[in-house]
């Protein structure tokens, strides 16, 4: 990995450990990013056995999209605190299987003590990055991620390693920041805002290009909602360096937006 990479995936994992050591979001405490509530559908959030914390780091809801079944293998790409692999144990069941794939440390821990206490014997956490997964070659029926494929410099890469660990016929389903255009440099420069899920959201057209170089066919990208406090959060962290006549927040608003994706190995 280039030397950026490193700086950037280094910038990411202190603020994740951050976060889940202070029990944070991504983007604010009140971001509508980080309430399950306002993500999951409540049939969905009542499997969490009672008393288990919800903590979430996305921005959807990839386990409605993904259309799980029992006995599948799921993937999920950068599985934070394990919210999503928990919900994912559910749907396939005793004889399918999930992995969670982190870079934090901090978050495997978490993940791992959360599932143990949850009883999950269908679900585990290695630790490693999206560009480089420790998963076997087409050994996955599904890969879900929620909020993290933005986060990894090399889009590209994480790509061809997805198309890498599906089955044929496999599937792909993400939430993830996208833009509608190019961000200014400031915010793309500012690794707080890359850590905010801001800086290192892709064009929607060059998002999907990268799918596509890796193999992955029937490309569908739709456009869900963006929560404005991360807006408000990424023009904090670069403060008065971005110049607001040239591009106003209004416009940087219309600009980033979550989007549901899928995509499918032939």
């Amino acid at each position: 990995m280039t030397q950026n990479s490193d700086a950037i995936h280094e910038s990411v994992r202190e603020h994740y450990a951050h976060q889940i050591k202070n029990s944070g979001s991504c983007c604010g405490s009140d971001s509508s990013c980080s309430t399950p509530g306002n993500l999951y559908p409540a049939d969905l959030l009542s499997t969490l056995p009672e008393g288990e914390s919800a903590v979430s780091y996305g921005c959807g809801d990839p386990i409605t999209l993904a259309a799980l079944k029992p006995g599948q293998t799921v993937l999920d790409l950068g599985s934070g605190a394990g919210l999503d692999c928990f919900f994912a144990a559910k749907k396939v069941g005793e004889t399918g299987h999930v992995i969670g794939v982190d870079m934090t440390p901090e978050m495997i821990e978490r993940a791992t003590s959360s599932a143990k206490r949850m009883n999950l014997s269908n679900v585990e956490f290695r630790q490693g990055y999206l560009e480089e997964l420790p998963v076997k070659d087409n050994s996955v029926d599904v890969i879900i991620s929620n909020c993290v494929i933005n986060l990894a410099p090399d889009k590209v890469r994480v790509f061809k390693e997805a198309f890498r660990v599906l089955k044929p016929g496999g599937k792909l389903a993400v939430s993830d920041i996208v833009t509608d255009g190019p961000l200014p440099e400031p915010i793309k420069k500012s690794m707080s805002a890359w850590a905010g899920c801001i800086a290192g959201a892709l064009d929607v057209k060059d998002y999907q290009a990268a799918m596509e170089s890796a193999g992955l066919t029937d490309i569908t990208v739709t456009p869900t909602y963006f929560d404005d406090s991360m807006l408000d959060e990424a023009i904090h962290d670069v403060g008065t360096s971005i110049d607001l006549t040239s591009f106003s927040r209004e416009k940087l608003s219309r600009t980033v937006f979550s989007a549901r994706i899928t995509a499918g190995k032939r």
